[in-house]
Formats: C-alpha cells, structure tokens, sequence
C-alpha cells in the first residue's frame, strides 16, 4: 500500500407551473374588466401577434436509491481479484467484460485470477495500466453467461452520500457507506493530487473497487487509505481516483502516497 494524499452530481430538473389570475375591479357602477386587459397583453405582447409557448422543464422523478438498491444494481458488476498473494476488487467497466482495478493490486504478477459475482471463475491479463493513476484494466479469459457493466460517470460533491463495494480482509461483496469528506486531494508535497476522499470504511482487499454515489454511478476507484497508525487500519479517511482519471481524462492527478489497500 502506498501513502495517500490529503485529495460536482447531477443537478435535476424541477419545471415550474406558473398560473395567471384575472381580477375584475367593480367601481362606480361600471364594471373594468382588468382580466381581458391581461390577457390581451400576455397572449399577443399586444402587437396582436401569437406569443410562442414558454418552455417548461418537465420535473423527474428522483433517481436517488438506497444502500440496498445500489447494492442490488452495481453488485453483479463487481469482482473478486486474485492476484498472487494479493487480494482486491474490480469493476465490470465494459460489455466486453473489461475489468477496472487498481494498479497496484495487480502489479509484478501474470497470476491473476477472477470470481464473478455469479461464481464464475477465469484467469485475466492485464490490458492496460496507469502506475501514476494507480488503475489496470483487465481482460478476462472467459466471461459469465450475463455480463453486467456498471454505469460510469458523475461528479462527486462533498458531502454527498457514496456506496463502497469491495473484498475487505477477503469479506468478498462487503457494503460500506459514507459521504465525499472532500475534493482534490493531494499529497504532502503538492506533486500528486485529484483524489476523491471519503469515510465509507475500507480495508485491506478493497482497493480497485468501485466508489459509488447515491443513483448507482461509478464516480471512482478505491485506492488507499490514511493510515497514521502505520497498522493498515481504518482511520476513517480514504481515497480513490476519480472515474475521470480512471478512464485516462486529463486534469484529475494520480493518487498519493498513502497506504495500498
């Protein structure tokens, strides 16, 4: 494990009904009908022409979703890797099964064995890698019967929720939930930055696994921890890349010196 750094979500649309009220003034004994005035000059701006219709947003309904629900949808998508001695967590990030891990989980071995989450096993190569990312692709020998790819994409902003799917201590399929604790995280000396921190709890065996937010998204990979106690246990502060930086984007660095997990 390295030694991590110190390191927006969807807005949705709400569309707004407006209503017009036509008033009419008695006064004097005669009647001004005020509503006939309005009207004429909200419907033609009165250059008697037809006014086009305002465009409204149409509201939709929230895509929030439970821990449970997270679980249920990103789950398939989620494997066990075996690298050596080295245990971890990918992400279906493909159709074709392409596999998204962290580097380090897979480094300096060609031994590398997968457990899907129907219980298929295969052997993987490495298809590529970011060492200064800290993230691998991996190709599959064989694929299950049904390939599940989790979605990717979304901004993290602090304080939203985030899910975390993982290996931790070989506890394969653990859930762990939390909130983005911060943005762009970097390292003491300034050099690495970009990380997502966050305080869903991780360990050992989970890093490469997925860091989702609240509607299932992918919006990064676990990678370390901060470990003050140089014991490799949780300390509540963790990191992972962005999904960005992940997939090769510019402008999001690689991750820091902290702990491996």
């Amino acid at each position: 494990m390295e030694r991590v750094p110190q390191e927006a979500g969807a807005a949705e649309a709400q569309g707004a009904v407006a209503g017009r009220a036509r008033r009419f003034v008695v006064g004097g004994g005669a009647l001004v009908v005020v509503a006939a005035l309005a009207y004429w000059l909200g419907s033609s701006g009165g250059n008697g022409e037809g006014a086009a219709p305002r465009p409204s947003a149409t509201p939709t309904p929230s895509a929030t979703l439970t821990t449970a629900e997270v679980f249920k949808r990103v789950g398939p998508s989620v494997v066990v890797v075996q690298a050596g001695k080295s245990l971890g967590t990918g992400v279906i990030a493909a159709e074709d099964g392409t596999i998204l891990t962290a580097h380090h989980v897979v480094k300096g071995t060609k031994d590398i064995s997968l457990t899907f989450a129907d219980g298929t096993k295969t052997k993987a190569v490495v298809a590529s890698s970011n060492p200064k990312r800290d993230v691998a692709t991996l190709k599959p020998a064989e694929l299950p019967e049904i390939v599940v790819p989790a979605t990717l994409g979304g901004a993290a902003a602090v304080g939203a929720p985030v899910v975390a799917i993982g290996n931790p201590l070989g506890l394969t399929y653990s859930v762990s939930t939390g909130v983005v604790s911060g943005l762009n995280r970097s390292t003491s000396d300034g050099d690495l930055s970009g990380l997502i921190q966050f305080d869903a709890s991780v360990n050992p065996g989970s890093s490469g696994g997925p860091l989702l937010d609240a509607r299932g998204l992918v919006i990064g990979i676990v990678v370390s921890i901060a470990d003050p106690g140089g014991d490799e246990a949780f300390a509540g502060i963790a990191f992972a890349v962005p999904i960005g930086a992940a997939l090769g984007s510019e402008g999001d660095g690689p991750p820091g010196d902290g702990p491996e997990i």
